[in-house]
């Protein structure tokens, strides 16, 4: 269900893009070891978002740099003459890391995706900076024959820059964003996408997607989302947020109060680097993030044949609302179809109840309540080897969710209890997803709040799990529950 490598060391995704029916995800790899190193672009396809099959690596390091993020679109109209008109080729726009220099180079495939060329012209765009990185590139409608852009950081100077090119050779500057908003870390892996808000075509948005590491809502690193408008040359928030004073930029002091101010797309702290996929509608606009955390990333206990390092998250479909007082927000739905397990009739739950006994594998947990006069409700997941206990407590007062996870043999930063505040406390309405990663530990995936509100943690519980729900201090009401296996 989450996809992960056979083997060897993975981040961010990269070139996401559908393409004669297939979901094409690569990503950060080391052909070489379970360490950071030797990063080339690793290769997976899947039909159904669900089960993914791993290929070949795509885009190999060389003795003059390394492959780092970037992107993947179809060249329909062959604007680079990499292809032809019936048959246009993948062009794969990418960050060549070198000691103290990145610029963003090329490569193009003619066979669907499989095997890749790298451009004797590369670099197609160099400022000469060590920290110029991850180019999203899109197509964009002028109302002519449109023309490409490209979306690229300025890392440590936290500013996104806009380029725009007719043939995905030759790039010329547009305009750059920031630095504003969460600056507590670098900048990275940029991502910017129309979305109509309820479903309006008359009253379409832009959303700009912008990593920082550390600075994140839930510590280290965590993805940033503004709402605004594009032109074809700029990007405008709808809610500008004032440029910082220099000094933040060096220490990244900002309060949790400040951040919870901005948009995120998940309040937890493992969910990182997430970007979309190229060729699908507008109303399918698709998510993969890396589910990990760069404060302890390489370091989560393995199985001990875990020969792997680090998952993706579910696919996510995007949408966008606005809320009672007119704001725009983010939706996240998981993007695979499964259905929820049998219905269970709680009625007024008052103590605990213990909803399953040893699920294993990957399972799917819904959840819906309204507090009478209980003071928050948990649900506990525990492991039936007792190495690791979570407990995700919604409060009724202070309108949060949050997630506590503890367990043996976890790593400096894994400890801290990520949380999210709701709109409406009172209302309990959860979409929980879980699976096993490794032999110790798992991964959650908690959508609420119609998935406006998503958490997403490694946790150290492992299959069998236990699930229990308690009402703490008083009753729920109108309690329904399931827990449904999946076996994927």
């Amino acid at each position: 269900m989450h996809f992960a490598p056979r083997n060897n060391w993975m981040n961010d995704p990269n070139g996401l893009v559908f393409h004669d029916g297939l979901y094409h995800l690569y990503f950060q790899y080391n052909p070489q070891g379970v360490e950071h190193a030797n990063l080339s672009w690793g290769h997976a396809t899947s039909a159904d978002l669900l089960r993914w099959t791993e290929h070949d690596p795509a885009i190999l390091w060389d003795d003059t740099a390394q492959i780092y993020s970037g992107s993947v679109v179809v060249d329909h109209g062959n604007t680079s003459g990499f292809g032809t008109d019936q048959d246009p080729a993948l062009v794969a726009l990418y960050t060549a890391a070198a000691p103290g220099r990145q610029a963003q180079a090329l490569a193009y495939s003619t066979d669907g995706g499989y095997v890749w060329t790298k451009y004797d012209g590369n670099p197609v765009l160099d400022r000469g900076t060590s920290d110029f990185r991850d180019p999203k590139v899109f197509r964009y409608d002028d109302g002519g024959d449109g023309y490409w852009v490209m979306v690229a950081v300025e890392a440590e100077d936290r500013q996104v820059l806009f380029h725009r090119s007719d043939d995905l050779t030759t790039w010329t500057f547009l305009s750059s964003y920031g630095p504003a908003g969460p600056v507590g870390g670098v900048w990275e892996c940029p991502d910017m996408f129309p979305l109509a808000v309820d479903g309006d075509d008359d009253d379409v948005r832009w959303v700009l997607l912008i990593s920082l590491n550390p600075g994140g809502i839930a510590g280290g690193s965590g993805t940033h989302y503004v709402v605004g408008d594009f032109d074809g040359t700029a990007f405008r928030a709808s809610v500008p947020h004032p440029a910082p004073p220099r000094e933040l930029l060096r220490d990244g002091s900002q309060s949790r109060d400040e951040l919870e101010r901005y948009g995120w797309i998940d309040f937890g702290p493992d969910c990182y680097a997430g970007v979309t996929f190229d060729g699908l509608a507008r109303d399918e606009r698709t998510l993969i993030a890396w589910m990990d955390n760069w404060e302890y990333a390489g370091r989560i206990p393995g199985g001990d044949s875990d020969e792997h390092r680090s998952a993706m998250t579910l696919p996510r479909r995007l949408s966008l609302t606005r809320d009672e007082v007119g704001a725009e927000r983010l939706r996240q739905h998981p993007a695979v179809d499964l259905d929820p397990g049998e219905s269970i009739d709680l009625a007024g739950v008052t103590g605990s109840v213990v909803l399953a006994e040893g699920v294993a594998g990957a399972a799917r947990v819904g959840f819906t309540a309204t507090f009478g006069d209980a003071q928050s409700v948990e649900l506990h997941i525990e492991s039936a080897s007792d190495d690791g206990r979570v407990v995700i407590r919604q409060d009724r007062t202070s309108g949060r969710i949050e997630l506590v996870r503890s367990g043996e043999r976890m790593p400096l930063g894994f400890h801290r209890s990520p949380s999210m505040r709701l709109d409406r406390p009172r209302e309990v309405g959860w979409d929980l997803w879980i699976d096993d990663l490794n032999e110790r530990v798992s991964s959650i995936e908690l959508f609420a709040q119609n998935g406006e509100r998503v958490l997403t943690a490694l946790v150290p519980v492992a299959s069998p799990r236990t699930y229990t729900v308690a009402a703490i201090g008083g009753t729920l009401h109108g309690a329904r529950a399931d827990v449904a296996e999946r076996g994927c």
